[in-house]
C-alpha cells in the first residue's frame, strides 16, 4: 500500500513514509523526517524534521511532534525525537527534539496513551504503556519508566524521574524522583501515599510482590530507620523479590531525591 496525503497538506519530498501512512488535511510533515507503516495524522498535525515516528500510531489534530526544544541555548542543531509503534496522541500533544547539551534525542517508547495537551520536552525518555492525562507535563530531562501514570495538570521538575509503574494524582507537582508502584500526589506538599495495590493487582502482579511492597514501604518510611538502615533492612528481608530490587536501586541511584512517604 502506499501512503495516502490529503491535497491540502504539505509533505516534503525528502521526508519518509511508510507503507499504509495516512495524511490528512492541513498537516506539514518536513524534511528528514520518517513515518511508520500505517500511522495515521488526522488533520492539523505538524511533523518536524529530524523526526522518528514509528508504525501503527493514531496522531490526532493540532499535535506537534518534532519541532525546536524551549531551549534559550538552542541554535538549530539537527537534533532528533524518535517515537515508538502503536502510540495515541490526543488533541494538541507536544513532543520536542532534543539538544546538543542534553545528548540531542528526545525518546518516546510504545503503548502510549498521551490526552489532550500533553507535553514531553526536550532529552525526556519516556517508556512504554504509560498514560499521560490531560495536560501532564515534563520538563526537560525527564525519564518516566514503563506502565506509569501521570494524572492530569501535573507536572514533573527537570531532571527528575518517575519509576515503572508509578501513579501520580491529578494536579501533582513532582520536584524530586517518583517512586516505582507507588501512589504519588500533592500540589505543594508531594508525598507517596504507599502502593498502588489496586493497579498492581489489575495487572497482574503477584500478591506476594504486592504484600513485598507494602510491607517494604512501611520499613522505608514509617520505622523510623534511616534511610541506609532501611534500606539494608528491606533488601535482606526481600531478597530476590524482582520489585524490591527495583525499588531499592531506584532510591539508590536518585539525583534528585525522592518523595518520601
Amino acid at each position: 500500500m502506499s501512503a495516502q496525503i490529503h491535497p491540502l497538506s504539505v509533505v516534503s519530498p525528502d521526508a519518509v513514509l511508510g507503507d499504509g501512512v495516512v495524511i490528512g488535511p492541513f498537516c506539514v510533515v518536513e524534511g528528514g523526517s520518517r513515518i511508520g507503516a500505517r500511522t495515521v495524522l488526522r488533520s492539523h498535525v505538524v511533523v518536524g524534521p529530524h523526526t522518528e515516528i514509528g508504525e501503527d500510531n493514531d496522531i490526532y489534530p493540532h499535535c506537534t511532534l518534532g519541532m525546536g526544544p524551549q531551549d534559550l541555548k538552542f541554535k538549530g542543531a539537527p537534533t532528533r525525537l524518535k517515537v515508538g509503534d502503536r502510540n495515541v496522541f490526543r488533541e494538541s500533544c507536544t513532543l520536542h527534539r532534543g539538544t546538543e547539551g542534553g545528548g540531542g534525542l528526545t525518546t518516546v517508547g510504545d503503548g502510549n496513551f498521551m490526552m489532550t495537551g500533553s507535553h514531553v520536552a526536550h532529552d525526556c525518555h519516556v517508556g512504554s504503556n504509560c498514560i499521560f492525562a490531560n495536560s501532564a507535563t515534563l520538563a526537560g530531562h525527564v525519564e518516566v519508566g514503563d506502565f506509569s501514570n501521570i494524572g492530569a495538570f501535573s507536572a514533573v521538575h527537570q531532571f527528575c524521574r518517575v519509576g515503572a509503574h508509578a501513579f501520580m494524582g491529578g494536579f501533582t507537582v513532582a520536584t524530586m524522583d517518583v517512586l516505582p508502584y507507588m501512589k504519588t500526589a500533592g500540589a505543594r506538599d508531594t508525598k507517596s501515599y504507599g502502593v498502588n495495590t489496586i493497579g498492581l493487582r489489575r495487572k497482574g502482579f503477584p500478591e506476594a510482590s504486592v504484600e513485598a511492597l507494602v510491607k517494604a514501604h512501611r520499613i522505608l518510611f514509617h520505622s523510623g530507620l534511616l534511610r541506609e538502615e532501611a534500606l539494608a533492612k528491606v533488601e535482606k528481608e526481600f531478597a530476590g523479590v524482582p520489585e524490591i530490587e527495583l525499588l531499592t536501586r531506584f532510591i539508590r541511584e536518585s539525583k534528585r531525591g525522592i518523595h518520601r512517604g
